[in-house]
C-alpha cells in the first residue's frame, strides 16, 4: 500500500452490505478501497465491483482466496438481490407505460367509481381492518356522489375508460388490504422473535427499531440477519469504531467548555456493587467505564484511588467537578480528590439531595397517612379490569399514576395527577355503572367512595402537592436533558423555599419543610459552583437585590481562585465582574437586555460577553456543567456480572465493550426518545409504582377481574390538561427575601422542639 493513501472512515450512511467487508483510502482526489481478507486494492468500479470481487462472480473483478463461506454466500445473495430488484422495477415501469399508452389521449371517467364501494365491500376483510376500510368507502362513496353531477354536463366517455378506472379502484383496495395483512404478519414474527429471546417488549421503544425495519424494508428481497459469529466480530468491531469517532469529537469540547465526571453507585440482583463512571458536557453523556467496588465500596482510600485513576483519564484540566453521593466515605474521598487536584470541585449529587428531601416530607405523619390513603385507592382501580376501564373512560384515557425518576418523586407526581382529575373520579363513583357494579358493593369499593368524596381527603392531598411541586420541578431541572442546570439550581431551591413560606405563612410552620431541605442542602448550599452558577446567569443577577450579591460574591471569588490559577487572569477576572454588575458595555444594550429572557445563560455570554472575555470563558464553563446523576443509566442487556466474573482475557475485553457500546447508546437514545403513553401496570415500571398498583398479595376469587385481555390500553396523559409551564420559566424573576439566603434561626419543628 503505497504511503501517500489517507484513510477515510466509512460512514454509517452507506448501506451496502460489501462496505463492511472492505476499507476506504483518498489518493488525492481518487477514492480507492481495499479488500481486507486479501489486500487487493481497487483503484476504480465502486463498492459493485469489490462486491463482485468477494462474491466470486466473474465480472471485472478477481476472486478474493481468503473470504470467509458466509461473507461469499451474503455478497452472492446481495447481487441476486439487487438485480431482481433491477428486474422488478423495470416491469413495473413496462406494465405503467402499457397501462398508460392503452388509451392515449381518453379521459378517465371517474364517476363511475360509484361502483367502488361495492367491490370493497365484496373482499374478505379481517376485523381488524373494518373500521379504516369503512372510512376508505364512504370517502369514496362521497366522491362519486359529487362526480355523478359532472357527468350530466359533460361528454359520454367510453365505457372501457370506466372499466380500467374499476380496476385500478380494486387494485388499490386489495393493496391495502394485503399490505395491511403483510404488517401483521411483520408483527406476529417480531413479537415471536422477542418472545422466544427472552427480550422485554419495551425493546420496540428504542429509537433504533424503527430504522432498523426501514433498512430491511427497503432491501425488498435477498435480504439476511446477521449470524451469532458476525454479530461478535466485524458487527461489534464496526459499531464500537462508529461510537468512538463520535465520542472523540464530543470530548473536544471538554477542552472549550469543561466537564462533569459523573459517579453513580449501584447494587446488582446478586448483591454486587458496581460504579458506573461517566463525563457530562453540553453536547451529551458520555459513558466511560463499569467497575466491580464490592470489595472496596467502604474503603474512602481505595475509593479516592478509583476518583483519581478516573480523573487522570479524562484530564484534570478539563474537570470542572466531580459529582458523587454525599455519604462519608465519598465526602472524604472527594476532600482527598479536591486537595490532590486544586483546580477540581467535589460536589454532592443534586438530585440525591432533592430526592432525600422528598423521603423526609413523606416521613411526616399526615402526610404518610394521605399517601396511604391514595393507594388504596389507587391499588382497588388498578386490580380490577371492570374498574380501571370505568377510571379510564372517565379521564379520557389518562391514568391515575404518573411515573417519576424515583419512588417519592412518583409518589408525589400521582398524588398531583389524583388532584388534577378529582372531578373526574368522583363523577367515576357517582356514576350508573359504578352504582349497579358488584366492585362498588365491596367494603373497598365503600372505603373508595368515601374517601373521593372527602373534602379533608383532597384538602390534604391539594396542600402537599402545593408543597412538594417545586422541589419536583427542581428534580426535573436537575436531570434536564435541554439545557446544563448549574444556572437554575440555586434559583429552584430559593423558589421551593418561598412557595412553602408563602403556602403556610406561619414561621414554625414552614420552618418545618426549611429544616427538611437545609439538613439535606448544607453541603450545597455553600458551594461555590452553585453560587456562582446563580450569580453569573443574566436572568436572575439582574433581577436580584445588591445585599443577595454580596451574600454570593464571596462564594464566586472561591470559584474564581480554584478554576483560574493563574493570578494575572483572576485579576482580570475580578475586574471584568464590575462591567457585568454595572450592565456597562455590551452588557447594557437592548439586545442583551432582551436576552437575558431568551437566551440560555451560557449562550448570552458567548454573544455579549466579548468585553470581558475572562470572565466570559469563566461563565460558559461553569453554565455548562450538570448538578445530578439523574441522566445516567444503568446497563441492562448485559450482565456486568459475567463482565466482572469472566476469566478469559479476551471475552472479558468483549464484553467490556458491549457494555461500553449499550449504555452510550442508551444515553444517546435517552437524550432523544419522546415519552410516549405509559401503563403502570407493566412489569418494567413496578419498581416505581409498586405501592400504587400492588396487593399485598394476589387475589384469588373472581380470575375475571384480572383479564388482562379485557383492560383497555393507555392513551396518554395529556388529554385533560393544559400545555404545563416549562419548568425553567416557572423560576421566574426576583430573589429578595434575604432570610431564604440566610436561614431561619431558633425555629421549632412540629414538635415544638428547638432545631437551631
Amino acid at each position: 500500500m503505497a504511503s501517500n493513501l489517507e484513510p477515510v472512515p466509512v460512514t454509517s450512511q452507506k448501506h451496502d452490505p460489501a462496505w463492511k467487508h472492505c476499507q476506504m483510502y483518498k489518493n488525492g482526489d481518487r477514492v480507492q478501497l481495499k479488500c481486507i481478507y486479501c489486500g487487493k486494492v481497487f483503484k476504480g468500479g465502486g463498492i459493485h465491483r469489490i462486491k463482485e470481487h468477494l462474491a466470486g462472480q466473474k465480472g471485472n473483478a478477481s476472486t478474493c482466496l481468503r473470504v470467509q463461506p458466509d461473507v461469499r454466500l451474503l455478497m452472492q445473495e446481495s447481487l441476486n438481490g439487487a438485480a431482481m430488484k433491477k428486474r422488478k422495477k423495470q416491469k413495473l415501469i413496462d406494465e405503467m407505460m402499457n397501462t398508460n399508452s392503452g388509451h392515449p389521449g381518453e379521459a378517465v371517467d371517474l364517476s363511475n367509481q360509484c361502483e367502488l364501494s361495492t367491490e370493497v365491500g365484496l373482499l374478505p376483510v379481517p376485523d381488524t381492518l373494518e373500521q379504516s376500510l369503512g372510512v376508505f368507502e364512504s370517502q369514496e362513496e362521497g366522491m362519486s356522489s359529487k362526480l355523478m353531477g359532472r357527468k350530466k354536463k359533460g361528454r359520454i366517455r367510453k365505457a372501457s375508460s370506466s372499466g380500467n378506472t374499476n380496476m385500478l379502484g380494486v387494485t388499490a383496495s386489495k393493496q391495502v388490504v394485503n399490505s395491511t395483512r403483510m404488517n401483521d404478519q411483520v408483527h406476529m414474527a417480531i413479537a415471536r422473535f422477542l418472545l422466544d429471546a427472552g427480550i422485554p417488549f419495551e425493546a420496540v421503544k428504542s429509537s433504533y427499531f424503527q430504522p432498523m425495519i426501514d433498512v430491511i424494508a427497503s432491501q425488498e428481497v435477498g435480504i439476511t440477519g446477521p449470524s451469532y459469529h458476525e454479530l461478535r466480530s466485524w458487527i461489534l468491531k464496526n459499531s464500537i469504531q462508529e461510537l468512538r469517532n463520535e465520542i472523540d469529537q464530543c470530548s473536544g469540547s471538554w477542552v472549550r467548555n469543561g466537564c462533569s465526571i459523573l459517579v453513580d453507585e449501584w447494587t446488582t440482583e446478586r448483591g454486587k456493587s458496581l460504579m458506573n463512571f461517566s463525563v457530562y458536557c453540553p453536547e451529551g453523556t458520555m459513558f466511560l467505564r463499569s467497575v466491580d467496588v464490592s470489595e472496596i465500596v467502604n474503603s474512602a482510600d481505595a475509593l479516592y484511588e478509583l476518583l483519581k485513576e478516573v480523573v487522570e483519564e479524562v484530564g484534570a484540566r478539563n474537570i470542572l467537578q466531580v459529582i458523587t453521593s454525599s455519604e462519608d466515605r465519598y465526602i472524604d474521598a472527594g476532600r482527598r480528590l479536591t486537595d490532590a487536584y486544586p483546580t477540581v470541585f467535589w460536589t454532592p449529587c443534586a438530585a440525591q439531595c432533592i430526592d432525600m428531601m422528598l423521603e423526609d416530607i413523606k416521613k411526616l405523619e399526615w402526610v404518610n397517612a394521605t399517601l396511604g390513603q391514595a393507594k388504596a385507592i389507587s391499588r382497588f382501580i388498578y386490580n380490577n379490569n371492570s374498574v380501571l376501564n370505568l377510571m379510564r373512560r372517565h379521564t379520557y384515557g389518562v391514568d391515575l399514576v404518573d411515573l417519576g425518576v424515583t419512588l417519592s418523586a412518583t409518589d408525589f407526581l400521582t398524588l398531583k395527577r389524583m388532584v388534577n382529575i378529582k372531578h373526574n373520579l368522583h363523577s367515576m363513583v357517582t356514576s350508573e355503572e359504578w352504582m349497579e357494579s358488584p366492585y362498588s358493593k365491596k367494603p373497598e369499593g365503600y372505603a373508595v367512595l368515601d374517601l373521593i368524596s372527602s373534602q379533608s381527603f383532597w384538602s390534604s392531598c391539594t396542600l402537599i402537592t402545593h408543597l412538594t411541586d417545586p422541589l419536583l420541578r427542581l428534580l426535573r431541572i436537575v436531570g434536564s436533558e435541554k439545557r446544563s442546570a448549574m444556572g437554575y439550581v440555586y434559583a429552584g431551591l430559593y423558589r421551593a423555599k418561598e412557595i412553602i413560606k408563602k403556602e403556610l405563612a406561619d414561621k414554625n410552620d414552614y420552618s418545618v419543610y426549611w429544616n427538611i431541605i437545609d439538613h439535606r442542602w448544607h453541603l450545597l448550599q455553600r458551594h461555590p459552583l452553585h453560587a456562582a452558577g446563580f450569580y453569573l446567569n443574566p436572568r436572575f443577577f439582574y433581577s436580584t437585590e445588591e445585599d443577595v450579591h454580596l451574600h454570593l460574591r464571596s462564594l464566586v471569588y472561591d470559584c474564581i481562585e480554584r478554576l483560574v490559577p493563574d493570578p494575572k487572569i483572576q485579576d482580570r477576572i475580578v475586574k471584568e465582574t464590575t462591567s457585568y454588575k454595572n450592565a456597562a458595555g455590551d452588557f447594557g444594550r437592548k439586545m442583551a437586555v432582551r436576552a437575558r429572557e431568551t437566551l440560555l445563560p451560557g449562550e448570552w455570554w458567548a454573544t455579549y460577553g466579548g468585553g470581558c472575555p475572562n470572565l466570559s470563558r469563566l461563565a460558559i464553563r461553569i453554565l455548562s456543567q450538570t448538578c445530578g446523576l439523574i441522566s445516567t443509566i444503568k446497563p441492562k442487556h448485559v450482565s456486568l456480572e459475567q463482565m466482572h466474573e469472566t476469566s478469559n482475557c479476551l471475552e472479558h475485553r468483549r464484553l467490556k465493550d458491549i457494555v461500553f457500546l449499550q449504555s452510550n447508546l442508551r444515553l444517546r437514545e435517552q437524550k432523544n426518545r419522546e415519552q410516549g403513553p405509559v401503563d403502570p401496570i407493566s412489569y418494567e415500571n413496578i419498581e416505581l409504582v409498586k405501592d400504587w398498583v400492588s396487593e399485598k398479595e394476589l387475589c384469588s376469587e373472581e380470575p375475571s377481574s384480572s383479564d388482562w385481555m379485557a383492560v383497555d390500553p393507555p392513551l396518554g396523559n395529556t388529554v385533560l390538561f393544559a400545555p404545563a409551564v416549562d419548568d425553567f420559566e416557572a423560576l421566574g424573576a426576583g430573589f429578595g427575601d434575604y432570610e431564604i439566603f440566610d436561614g431561619v434561626k431558633d425555629i421549632k419543628d412540629e414538635n415544638g422542639e428547638d432545631t437551631s
